[in-house]
């Protein structure tokens, strides 16, 4: 019987099986908007393909007319990307050179609306491309999504520190979210559910404030898809 060499046995034996090899790095997409007189003036929102992913934000400067105390703060979280963004996201990437063509609209007369960078990076490729306004109106649409993400985010900021500071201001911040999911300003309501949650079942909070959490919770279980 021929055995096998001693060192060659030790090898096998040392090899890992297969399962227990560390798996090929999860495809993830980083988007960035700066806009030094919008607040934020910087925000990224980081989405891994599972999903999971984390929104920062910088302040822009601070108003001179903030008498509610509600004042500008970075924002560092962790989020959940809606699913049919998240799979638009990554599709788009794949299909358009992970990012890593030239994005912009030629057109000159648009509006400055602040730069736009989206970045992938996978075990597939990578790439990365910036714009005010994208060329591509599919694109546009994801960004002005992921704008809306953030326009969520920032709300469920500012709701944190009405609650504190100036629970009589909370009627209009719910008003001014409420009107911005129906425009469609507004997306991701469930990022924010715990704090619409803690809104409606404060006794100190007037009523129609915490009817109007209501309905906004109510619409995370319903968020509004595209057509």
């Amino acid at each position: 019987m021929i055995r096998p060499a001693p060192l060659m046995l030790l090898l096998a034996l040392a090899a890992p099986p297969l399962s227990a090899q560390t798996p090929l790095a999860a495809a993830h997409i980083t988007y960035t908007f700066e806009h030094p007189q919008l607040q934020p003036s910087r925000f990224t929102i980081s989405i891994d393909e599972t999903g999971a992913g984390r929104f920062t934000s910088q302040p822009g400067p601070t108003p001179t007319d903030a008498s509610d105390g509600v004042f500008p703060t970075p924002l560092d979280r962790p989020i959940v990307l809606d699913d049919s963004l998240r799979a638009d996201l990554f599709r788009y990437a794949r299909s358009h050179s992970f990012f890593a063509t030239r994005c912009s609209t030629t057109q000159t007369s648009l509006a400055f609306t602040g730069n736009k960078t989206l970045a992938y990076s996978g075990p597939d490729g990578s790439g990365s491309c910036t714009f005010v306004w994208a060329g591509d109106p599919a694109l546009q649409r994801i960004a002005d999504q992921l704008g809306a993400v953030a326009f969520t985010l920032e709300e469920g900021r500012r709701l944190d520190l009405e609650v504190q500071h100036d629970r009589l201001g909370l009627d209009a911040e719910l008003e001014t979210l409420q009107d911005a999911v129906k425009d469609r300003r507004a997306w991701d309501l469930p990022n924010i559910a715990p704090q619409l949650q803690t809104i409606a079942e404060d006794q100190q909070v007037m009523d129609r404030a915490r009817k109007r959490a209501l309905a906004l919770l109510a619409r995370c279980e319903a968020v509004p898809k595209r057509n």
